[in-house]
C-alpha cells in the first residue's frame, strides 16, 4: 500500500486529490518523503461489514466473536474500511499456516461477501505485526485498508490503548492513527519512484 507522487513535488503539505472506486482520497506529502492519507471512518456495525456473526458489543459491533474455521476455534473482530475485514489475533504470526487457513476464512459462510483476513501479533502496545489473506488475491505484501482495520480492531479488542501504531507488513511498515476527535483513520508510509508515464487529457 504505497502512494505515488509526481516528479519534483517533494515539499511538505503538498496534496493531490485522487479519485478511486471507494471515493476521493487526498494524500499529504511530508519533507521526509512519506505520505499521509485520510482513509476515512471505520464501519463497525456487523451487518454492514458484512458478517452474520452475532454482535458482541453495543452498536452491533463484532469484537472477539467466536468462530470455527479450518477445524479450529478462533476469535475475530470485524471492521469495514469500505471493504470487509476479519481480524484474528495470534501468538506467533510467523508460525501461522496462512495458505491453509486463509482461504477457509475468505469463504466462510459467516462472511457473505467473502472477507479479507488479517492475522495479527501484538509485539508491543504501539507495534502490530500482520499477515493478510486478501479475498480474491490470497497472500499479499501489503494491505492499507487491512492495516487500518487491524489497528481499530486492536483497540476495540483491548489489545492496545494506543491510537497510533506501527503496523509491520511483509512489504514494510505503515503508521496508522485512529483519531478520537473525528473518528477518522490516517495512514502514513513511504512513497517510492516506481514508474513514469504519459496520459492524454
Amino acid at each position: 500500500a504505497r502512494t505515488g507522487r509526481l516528479e519534483g513535488e517533494t515539499h511538505a503539505g503538498k496534496t493531490y486529490t485522487i479519485s478511486t472506486g471507494a471515493g476521493p482520497i487526498v494524500p499529504v506529502m511530508s519533507e521526509s518523503g512519506s505520505v499521509t492519507v485520510d482513509m476515512g471512518c471505520p464501519i463497525l456495525e456487523g451487518p454492514v461489514v458484512p458478517t452474520t456473526l452475532a454482535p458482541t458489543m453495543d452498536g452491533e459491533q463484532v469484537v472477539n466473536a467466536p468462530i470455527s474455521v479450518a477445524g479450529q476455534d478462533w476469535e475475530v473482530t470485524c471492521v469495514s474500511m469500505g471493504n470487509p475485514h476479519a481480524i484474528v489475533f495470534v501468538d506467533d504470526v510467523d508460525a501461522l499456516d496462512l495458505a491453509g487457513v486463509g482461504p477457509q476464512f475468505e469463504t466462510a459462510p459467516e462472511f457473505p461477501a467473502k472477507i479479507n483476513t488479517e492475522f495479527v501479533q501484538v509485539m508491543s502496545p504501539t507495534h502490530l505485526k500482520m499477515k493478510v489473506w486478501e479475498r480474491g488475491a490470497g497472500p499479499t505484501l501489503a494491505c492499507g485498508t487491512g492495516a487500518c482495520a487491524l489497528t481499530v480492531a486492536a483497540i476495540l479488542a483491548g489489545k492496545t490503548s494506543e491510537r497510533t501504531c506501527t503496523v509491520s507488513l511483509p512489504g514494510g511498515d505503515l503508521v496508522i492513527e485512529w483519531r478520537e476527535e473525528n473518528n477518522r483513520i490516517y495512514m502514513t508510509g513511504p512513497a517510492d519512484y516506481v514508474f513514469e508515464g504519459e496520459y492524454k487529457l
